[in-house]
């Protein structure tokens, strides 16, 4: 704008140098001192704009230049507002009742291209509806002018000269109007420019998402407080570096192929893909890429906002894990319903009896299974407190209560009986939920005379449970892991460490416990058994 301005005056100089030529022909004195007198005045309109701070600024510049140059005591300047009315924005001399009835009259409409200004010598004789005229009389004026103001060649607003009696508008007049309507519509122009500029970076300085602006060589050019956060760089040490900087070296081939898509005036949008911090850390971010273009139209780089998708990825991740487990324990459910109906129709006297004695697994099934649910989430007073070892146990071994067809009882819970704290239940209790569904599906508990005995005890490692089949099928160790070994291997990383050996009689599972699980104060006050 400051190009523009200088132009400006250029020109004033040259025009007013062109009439001080034409003065000293005709009458040197008087001429000379009264077009120094403009020059003067439209410098210092000149001056005024370049140093004005918003457009109040403006508007009075322009007004005090409008009546020293064109000897007039009154004008106004009107602008569209955003329904395309032209309002008044500043203005001298002029009532409160005649801005009112003389508000929205304009010979142009918003946009509008080539306008020329309208000189009206005397309202009596100008094409205007009586009420007007006699609007404009009232006002006592006789003779008025309306000036167009421009932007790129279209018509935002005008400017106003009213005077007295009737005017005849000379040349001069007519050129010095013209010279203020520019002045004054680049002044417009750089206030509106610097204002949306300042407001455009105070939103991308307040952003949270990083915004980075880089040239067509991929080197960065712009950086945002939101970048800075994210990637962990401040800008002066980032720009002027290329942005293969922020990509991981297995993601080199990504940004040759989004420049490409850049010179070729696409816009990318929502790529998502990983991204490198200063500390050489990850993050998942998502995309957003833009071509920037030059007063011509010319892609000459990119803008990129980025914004940190890694909660978003670890949401459809545990979402994804959920709905697996879900689906895992669903079928487990059904299977586990089936191979307690099966084991107990053998030994049923009559239906009555089979429909009870399921009924009662069931239920017993269904606490279990609420047992591996989060203990906060919990109706009951005991899993919101802790438990012991061996009730957990028991409570999910509870739907095989009854006796082996050797006449043994189908579990046994032996040793140190030993509290565990609030946070451990969920993953100790889905840990032997998983070892009990196993047992009732493939082995111990899927056959008659199957059992299980499960033993504790703490040492200084911690707590070691020991799981032993006995009297199922013949097994043999899993070479694929399918989701409950995933499950298993996920809740063990919690609570400590596990392994299998699978003998001809049944598979042996040991689990041992870190000693921060127990409660102490729990531990206290219990008796343990040896």
């Amino acid at each position: 704008m400051e190009r523009t301005g200088s132009r400006a005056v250029v020109s004033i100089s040259e025009h007013l140098q062109v009439q001080v030529q034409q003065a000293r022909t005709r009458e040197p004195t008087t001429a000379l001192v009264h077009n120094a007198q403009e020059l003067n005045a439209l410098y210092r309109f000149t001056d005024r704009l370049y140093r004005a701070r918003g457009l109040e600024q403006i508007y009075a510049a322009s007004l005090d230049a409008i009546c020293e140059t064109l000897d007039c005591t009154r004008a106004s300047i009107l602008r569209f507002d955003a329904a395309g009315v032209m309002r008044f924005v500043a203005w001298r001399g002029l009532s409160d009742s005649y801005r009112h009835a003389v508000e929205g009259h304009s010979p142009w409409r918003t946009g509008d291209g080539n306008a020329e200004p309208i000189f009206v010598e005397d309202i009596l004789n100008a094409d205007e509806p009586d009420a007007l005229k006699q609007t404009v009389l009232s006002e006592n004026i006789r003779a008025l002018a309306f000036i167009p103001l421009e932007i790129e060649d279209r018509v935002v607003g005008k400017f106003m000269l009213y005077y007295d009696d009737p005017h005849v508008f000379s040349e001069r007049e007519h050129e010095l109007s013209l010279i203020i309507a520019r002045q004054l519509g680049f002044a417009i122009d750089r206030s509106c420019v610097d204002g949306a500029a300042r407001r455009l970076a105070a939103l991308v300085e307040s952003s949270n998402d990083a915004i980075i602006a880089k040239d067509l060589d991929g080197i960065i050019t712009d950086w945002n407080n939101g970048a800075e956060q994210l990637f962990g760089y401040q800008a002066h040490e980032i720009i002027g570096k290329s942005v293969m900087t922020l990509i991981p070296p297995d993601r080199h081939d990504e940004e040759p192929a989004i420049l490409g898509r850049i010179r070729a005036g696409e816009r990318v949008e929502h790529y998502e893909t990983v991204r490198q911090r200063k500390d050489g850390g990850l993050v998942d971010i998502s995309l957003t890429i833009s071509p920037i273009r030059d007063s011509n139209g010319r892609v000459v780089g990119a803008s990129k906002i980025a914004r940190d998708i890694s909660e978003r990825r670890r949401a459809q991740e545990q979402q994804q894990l959920l709905l697996k487990e879900m689906n895992h324990r669903v079928k487990n459910l059904f299977a586990l319903a089936g191979s307690i109906v099966a084991l107990n129709v053998k030994n049923a006297v009559t239906p009555a009896d089979l429909a009870t004695t399921v009924s009662d697994q069931l239920v017993a099934l269904s606490r279990a299974h609420a047992l591996t649910m989060a203990p906060a989430s919990l109706g009951n007073d005991e899993a919101r407190h802790g438990a012991t070892l061996h009730s957990l146990i028991e409570a999910i071994l509870m739907p095989y209560t009854g006796r082996a067809s050797s006449g043994r009882p189908r579990f046994s819970i032996s040793g140190d009986d030993i509290p565990i704290t609030v946070p451990a239940v969920t993953p100790v209790a889905l840990l032997f939920h998983e070892f009990a569904t196993n047992a009732a599906k493939y082995g111990s508990l899927s056959t008659e005379r199957g059992i299980v005995d499960v033993t504790c005890r703490e040492t200084d490692e911690g707590i070691r449970v020991v799981w032993r089949e006995a009297g199922g099928p013949r097994v043999q160790p899993v070479s694929i892991e399918g989701f409950g070994s995933k499950l298993i291997n996920a809740s063990v990383s919690q609570v400590g460490r596990i392994s299998r050996s699978w003998n001809p009689d049944g598979v042996v599972i040991e689990l041992v416990l870190v000693r921060r699980l127990i409660d102490p104060l729990a531990a206290a006050a219990t008796p343990r058994s040896r």
